[in-house]
């Protein structure tokens, strides 16, 4: 006997689906907007209890469980984590400061001023030849440059690459 009626009348005796009131029809039990519901063939499509019938509920509950593993991933990589991190590299310490739009010109004008070959301003600064050149061509920031860098730059060649506050 089904839990709820579309009002189809007096007798118990002819069974229709409760969700569209098709009758001699072979009814099925369905979850349709949180009830329990007898229904017909056609809307048996809205089963959300994913029965037998439905075999697209299954994918449905698949693709949600999907979206939110993707969504908890997207937000553990949007964390910092320090376990990556280099061996005594303590970069909440030695953070890039914003660089002036031209960082990279200016440095070399004025290296080449000093008469200081890359490798020459690197060792002056105790510094990686590397890091001197990333400053040079504009990759500070791709290259993990620190703000010591910078700055031992700036002393050295009394140039300006950091924004002042």
């Amino acid at each position: 006997m089904a839990k709820y009626s579309t009002g189809g009348g007096g007798s118990g005796a002819s069974e229709s689906c409760e969700l569209c009131g098709a009758e001699d029809v072979d009814l099925r039990t369905a979850s349709v907007a949180g009830a329990t519901l007898q229904v017909c063939p056609d809307c048996a499509q809205h089963d959300e209890a994913g029965g037998p019938d439905d075999s697209d509920g299954d994918d449905d509950r698949d693709r949600k469980r999907r979206a939110a593993q993707n969504a908890a991933r997207l937000q553990d990589a949007r964390q910092a984590d320090s376990e990556h991190w280099e061996d005594g590299a303590d970069y909440d310490d030695d953070q890039l400061p914003y660089l002036v739009p031209d960082y990279g010109e200016r440095l070399v004008d004025a290296r080449q001023d000093a008469g200081l070959q890359t490798a020459e301003l690197a060792e002056a600064i105790g510094a990686e030849e590397s890091d001197v050149l990333a400053v040079e061509q504009g990759r500070a920031t791709q290259a993990n440059v620190g703000g010591s860098v910078i700055g031992a730059l700036e002393a050295e060649l009394d140039v300006e690459l950091a924004e002042s506050d």
